[in-house]
């Protein structure tokens, strides 16, 4: 039959050899226990995958974390440099375009006073409905917009 290994001395009553025997069985347990799990290739997989997904988190959390900083900084920096190229503008340039500015402004108000006095109320009325759905639906109206213009380049192409 078999010997027993040199380093382990043999049992001398029952007593012991069911203590040696509970032992081998632990140990030949846990052996098993750990070449099943080197050989669990699904649960490896998983293993892997979630140590994957938590450093992506970990830096897609540490490159938003630079990019907003970068974002400030570039803000900063162009705010800089609007306030130097306006402090380098010529004051009559300046005042020109606020002229401008104020004159457009006057012009469109001036417009709208227009519009009130001379068109008829139910055509205001119908225009302002008209433009409370436009701005109700501003979507459905780009989407509209989008599609129409679409059509329009596809049938130009083709005569083209």
């Amino acid at each position: 039959m078999t010997q027993p290994p040199h380093d382990e001395p043999t049992a001398s009553s029952p007593q012991e050899l069911r203590e040696q025997v509970e032992q081998t069985r632990t140990e030949l347990g846990k052996t098993v226990e750990a070449l099943a799990a080197r050989t669990d290739v699904k649960a490896r997989a998983q293993e892997k995958a979630a140590e994957v997904k938590e450093q992506a988190a970990a830096k897609a959390g540490e490159l938003k974390g630079q990019a907003a900083l970068r974002s400030g900084e570039l803000k900063e920096k162009a705010a800089g440099l609007a306030r130097q190229a306006q402090d380098r503008l010529p004051d009559p340039v300046k005042d020109k375009a606020v002229r401008a500015a104020e004159q457009a402004r006057a012009k469109a108000a001036q417009a709208g006073r227009m519009w009130q006095d001379k068109a008829p109320e139910p055509v205001r009325q119908k225009t302002a409905q008209g433009a409370q759905l436009a701005r109700d639906n501003r979507k459905v109206l780009l989407a509209a917009a989008g599609v129409t213009v679409m059509m329009w380049l596809a049938c130009r192409r083709r005569k083209a």
